[in-house]
């Protein structure tokens, strides 16, 4: 077995080419998880064209909880986004795990295992900020040790996972009340110490909601009688001044928004040039325009206007940062 340690490519080498090599399930044990990497990973697995079960055991929730944002995240991924692709379990009636293990199945056959520092999380496998290094290890082994640790842990679908996984938070990274956002409005410049902006969905240039892009993005005309796309399709305009800042994660990387009536959203950031001056839904751009559309109570693929804006009661969002690849979003 090879001892050699790899510190570049991670995501190719760990998460991407065992399944152009006949792997078809993946069970990982990860200290620290996010959801926004689970749907980064099966995007890219989806673009190569592999069809991939994903296992993944959460093993530090037990010590240091889960932001709710995450929760939400991995409860969507596995309900809705993922269903039957991906499952997501917490570690809780046992001591904290801090491994990082990998093991790759063909058929039901351990084929390929890694071991390292690198947490499942895209700061970790494809951020720029830290080292990581893993090693190839005993397939065999990585498979049984994921496998002893499932009588310990309980889906993050389980009725009790969320009120387990509360017991542990700590309170700086449980999501802003509504009472906190209240103050935060009037004064403060962050809740829970998390750092905030707030992004008008007004067209600075036309003083008005945008009737062509922004959430009127799918209101752009083919022709004269036609759609170019979904009409519920929109996007958040950023100004430069935020995309230009270090707030929302580069370019490509995925992140999960929840939001303050308990939703959740992955989003990415995208338009015209490297920056990404707007904020997307990347596998169905409907899905904010639909958000917004009955929030505002203006039905499916209509015009968002300003009176509806007005009339809702706000003009803008509030957006606080909870890590690198989870956010809340406050349209209360």
């Amino acid at each position: 077995m090879s001892t050699e340690l790899f510190t570049e490519s991670l995501f190719s080498r760990v998460l991407l080419q065992p399944a152009q090599n006949s792997a078809n399930d993946l069970y990982i044990v990860s200290g620290y998880a996010s959801s926004a990497m689970a749907f980064h990973h099966a995007e890219n697995l989806k673009q190569q064209g592999s069809d991939i079960n994903i296992h993944l055991i959460i093993g530090m929730t037990a010590r240091d909880g889960l932001s709710k944002t995450n929760h939400l995240g991995f409860k969507n991924l596995m309900e809705h986004e993922l269903v039957g692709k991906f499952e997501c379990s917490y570690l809780i009636n046992r001591s904290p795990v801090h491994s990082k293990v990998y093991s790759w199945l063909s058929n039901k056959e351990p084929m390929t295992g890694f071991t390292g520092s690198v947490n499942y999380s895209q700061q970790a496998f494809i951020g720029k900020h830290q080292g990581e290094v893993v090693t190839e290890c005993n397939p065999i082994q990585a498979y049984n040790y994921y496998q002893s640790l499932i009588d310990d842990s309980v889906f993050c679908t389980h009725q009790d996972a969320e009120d387990i996984i509360a017991r542990y938070s700590d309170n700086r990274i449980v999501q802003p009340s509504q009472e906190t956002i209240k103050e935060d409005r009037n004064g403060c410049d962050s809740t829970f110490g998390l750092e905030k902006i707030t992004v008008s969905l007004i067209s600075q240039q036309l003083g008005d909601v945008a009737p062509s892009s922004g959430l009127n993005w799918g209101h752009r005309k083919k022709n004269k009688d036609k759609y170019n796309r979904n009409p519920n399709q929109a996007y958040i305009q950023l100004s430069s001044e935020i995309y230009k800042s270090d707030f929302f994660p580069v370019r490509a990387t995925h992140f999960t928004i929840s939001t303050d009536d308990g939703k959740t959203l992955i989003c990415t950031r995208a338009q015209k040039d490297a920056q990404g001056h707007a904020i997307e839904t990347p596998h169905n751009n409907s899905l904010l325009g639909e958000y917004f559309r009955h929030r505002l109570g203006v039905a499916n693929g209509e015009l968002v206007t300003l009176n509806d804006l007005h009339n809702y009661g706000r003009t803008d969002i509030d957006f606080y940062k909870v890590d690198e690849e989870n956010y809340f979003m406050d349209f209360s």
